[in-house]
This record gives structure tokens, sequence and C-alpha cells, in this order.
């Protein structure tokens, strides 16, 4: 078993940068693939970003690249999403998930959800 507990979220202008911080408990941090998700009001949750156990591989939808950059601290067993340039789209709440296995940017593939913490961009 895995508890995620995201934090870091909340108001932001456009352009502006946040870092949101997913902390991990219960089991071997390291071993699990860990990523980003977010789900817009009245949409589907969408794959952001996912790296991968050793850190040697990340992966992100092409909406966000070259804006957000997803890290890992297995010494803290925590996840994070670097995010700047912000945009209003980018509005959603943000959750952490893993999984033992390799990366996906399925929802239905990862076992173990975070809370999620609220992202709001606007001026």
């Amino acid at each position: 078993q895995v508890q995620l507990v995201e934090s870091g979220g909340g108001l932001a202008q456009p352009g502006d940068s946040l870092r949101l911080s997913c902390l991990a408990s219960g089991a071997t941090f390291s071993r699990y693939t860990m990523a980003w998700f977010r789900q817009a009001p009245g949409k589907e949750r969408e794959f952001v970003a996912v790296i991968s156990w050793s850190s040697a591989y990340a992966f992100y939808q092409d909406s966000v690249k070259g804006r957000f950059t997803i890290s890992r601290d297995s010494a803290k067993s925590t996840v994070y999403l670097q995010m700047s340039s912000l945009k209003p789209e980018d509005t959603a709440v943000y959750y952490c998930a893993a999984r033992d296995g390799n990366r996906d940017v399925s929802p239905a593939a990862y076992d173990y959800w975070g809370q999620g913490t609220q992202v709001t961009v606007s001026s």
C-alpha cells in the first residue's frame, strides 16, 4: 500500500510558476513509477507527466512540454511537478499517482492516488 499526499497548489497568474509536491509513504517509494494527472471541471482526468523509478526516464503531455518538469527525490519519498509559464488552461485539480510497473499514460493503469491539489491560473 502506498499513501500519497499532494501539496503546493494555489492561485497563480498567467506566466507564473508553481511547484507541486507529492509525499509517498507506506511502501518502498523507489520501486514505483510516479505520475501526475489533472482534471478540469467537466473533463476527464488526463495525463500530465510520468517519471520512472530510477528517474532515468520522463515523459510529458504535449501541451506541457518545455513548461513542466517532473522529478523525484527518493531520500524524501517525494515527487515534484515544477510548473512554469502557467496558462489558464492549466487550471485543474492535480493528482499524484503511483504504479508498480512501467510508465503508462492511462489513469486506469495506476494503483494509488492522492487526494489532489487545486491549481487555478487566472488574472
